[in-house]
């Protein structure tokens, strides 16, 4: 009898530790799981920031995107008379262009396509295509390499403001400048938008002008004004989509 409730007892304090062991083992778990969920959360929440930032940046009028024009830095207006009109060189013919960025010049013989707005340095059609969107009548927002991944994210904003529209007057590409393209901008300035004007008189293509304006920061005020004060219309071939 002795021998027995001994074997009770040791199968009592066995079972006891059985059940403290399993406890401290679920306890282990919960807590594993709980660092993963924080984890988890902590890095689904960090990809979705800029996305939210970047919808929030969009969700407004184009002149509340970015800083404003008074802020943005802007130089004046700058003209030169333009060249190039119908000059189309062979595709994959380099062309060497004087001005940083170009806004007008001999170009490739197919424009970019006008569903694009914005473009990285990954994707970014060549500057001789794109020169062939300025002689359409379009506006190039250019920024360079050094411009911040938070300014940036203002001019996809901007970009956004003319996706999914099929009217002409939203011919509009923001695309980056980088310093295999040529000079860099002008000193404090990381923006440059360039427009090729007809010069009041479609005609007489000696008439016709490249038009930039650089500005330090983007401002969706300040394309507005632009796009304004340059419209489509005024261009060397603007029914060419």
């Amino acid at each position: 009898m002795a021998k027995s409730k001994k074997d009770k007892d040791r199968r009592a304090v066995i079972e006891q530790m059985r059940r403290e062991q399993q406890s401290r083992e679920r306890r282990r778990t919960y807590i594993v799981v709980a660092v993963c969920v924080v984890v988890a959360a902590a890095i689904i929440g960090a990809a979705a920031i800029p996305l939210i930032q970047q919808n929030q940046k969009a969700a407004g009028a184009l002149a509340d995107i970015g800083v404003s024009k008074s802020a943005a830095g802007c130089r004046d207006v700058v003209k030169k008379q333009a060249t190039g009109n119908q000059d189309h060189k062979p595709q994959g013919t380099p062309i060497t262009y004087d001005d940083a960025p170009p806004a007008f010049g001999p170009h490739w013989p197919t424009p970019a396509e006008f569903s694009r707005k914005f473009y990285t340095t990954d994707d970014r059609p060549d500057v001789e295509t794109l020169v062939h969107n300025l002689e359409h009548g379009y506006t190039i927002l250019w920024y360079d390499d050094t411009l911040s991944k938070d300014k940036v994210s203002d001019v996809k904003a901007i970009a956004s403001k003319f996706e999914d529209s099929r009217k002409l007057t939203d011919k509009f590409i923001a695309a980056p400048w980088t310093s295999e393209d040529g000079k860099k901008f002008p000193d404090d300035t990381h923006v440059a938008l360039t427009h090729w004007s007809a010069g009041g008189d479609p005609s007489d293509p000696t008439k016709q002008q490249g038009v930039w304006q650089y500005c330090a920061a983007p401002s969706g005020e300040a394309v507005a004004q632009f796009m304004k004060d340059w419209p489509y219309t005024d261009s060397p071939e603007p029914q060419g989509a």
